[in-house]
């Protein structure tokens, strides 16, 4: 960081610079790398109201993107341990007591997220 803002990348590898460039410009987040040599500097727009809006936007889908990944582990899971005790290598009682700690785990980590992305929303939004 040179200053308050400005971001400065200097990739190790020098050929990644295109590579990240582009990647910078594909995020969506509305900025412009500005490539000097091996240097990329990123200067960041002061936020106004509407910049605010559309950033709580990208952190309630990159939320909706965390709940989906968190039921993709359940799903995986939950066909584990349907498939062991389909091989009979747990009890059933194992089975469902498994499912049970599964789904407890999955509800305590998507309201984690949920909880990550109201506080973020109120501070993107108490600043306006």
């Amino acid at each position: 960081v040179e200053d308050a803002r400005t971001i400065s990348i200097a990739p190790w590898d020098r050929n990644m610079i295109g590579a990240i460039e582009k990647a910078i410009l594909a995020s969506d987040l509305g900025i412009t790398p500005n490539t000097a040599g091996t240097t990329i500097r990123i200067n960041m727009p002061p936020l106004t109201e509407e910049r605010r809006k559309d950033l709580v936007k990208v952190v309630k889908s990159e939320t909706e993107n965390a709940r989906v990944a968190i039921r993709n582990v359940r799903r995986d899971a939950n066909q584990a341990i349907k498939e062991l005790a389909k091989e009979k290598i747990i009890t059933e009682d194992e089975e469902k007591g498994a499912e049970t700690a599964i789904q407890k785990l999955t509800d305590q980590f998507v309201a984690k997220a949920e909880e990550v992305m109201n506080a973020k929303e109120k501070e993107l939004l108490s600043h306006g």
